[in-house]
């Protein structure tokens, strides 16, 4: 009898020195898990270098357009989504001009658009040569609301290449269209709304 009750206190005492040991390993192992997770996270974010501005629209030339545009940046490419009230239903321009400068009642204060390249004006895209400023035309329903979204890889925020670079020029949306053809804009009438990219 008293040799089974010391085999049962080894073999309890055996099993849990095993117990610690396994358990000790799995907390090892944890904190190497959880320090490899945290390094793969700060490496991914690291990777991607994701850059976000947002800037508020401003009403001009006597409108009630307003609404606010963001970019962001993220492998080599630039978002912009413009989100804009106060609009007359149907289609109007906008462009991305030289100056960050919304100081003026008609927009005028931004000057012509952002054209680093020195071509014509002309559709974004096309062969003959087009403006890094030339988004287009966009939509607003009958409420007067419109979002334009614009995606390229000719724009960067606040890198050292002048011909990709929007920081310091401004965002215009116009009263009327672009007619993609009109030089040096592109006929498209008022300026009724702004804002300077500044970041």
């Amino acid at each position: 009898m008293k040799k089974i009750t010391l085999l049962i206190a080894g073999l309890a005492l055996i099993f849990s020195y095993s117990c610690k040991e396994v358990n000790k390993e799995a907390k090892e192992g944890m904190e190497e898990v959880e320090a490899s997770g945290e390094e793969m996270k700060k490496e991914i974010q690291e990777e991607v270098n994701v850059e976000t501005i947002k800037f508020a629209m401003e009403p001009k030339s006597d409108s009630n357009v307003k609404g606010d545009v963001t970019f962001t940046e993220a492998d080599g490419k630039v978002m912009m989504v413009a989100s804009l009230s106060g609009l007359t239903e149907g289609e109007h321009a906008i462009h991305i001009h030289e100056k960050a400068d919304c100081s003026s009642a008609d927009g005028k204060s931004t000057g012509g658009h952002w054209n680093p390249t020195f071509q014509p004006h002309a559709k974004w895209g096309a062969a003959e040569g087009y403006h890094k400023g030339d988004i287009g035309n966009f939509t607003a329903d009958a409420e007067g609301n419109a979002t334009v979204n614009f995606a390229t890889e000719e724009w960067c925020i606040g890198c050292e290449d002048d011909t990709k670079n929007i920081v310091g020029k401004a965002v215009i949306v116009h009263q009327g269209v672009d007619d993609f053809t009109s030089q040096p804009s592109g006929a498209a009438g008022k300026r009724v709304s702004c804002t300077g990219i500044i970041q």
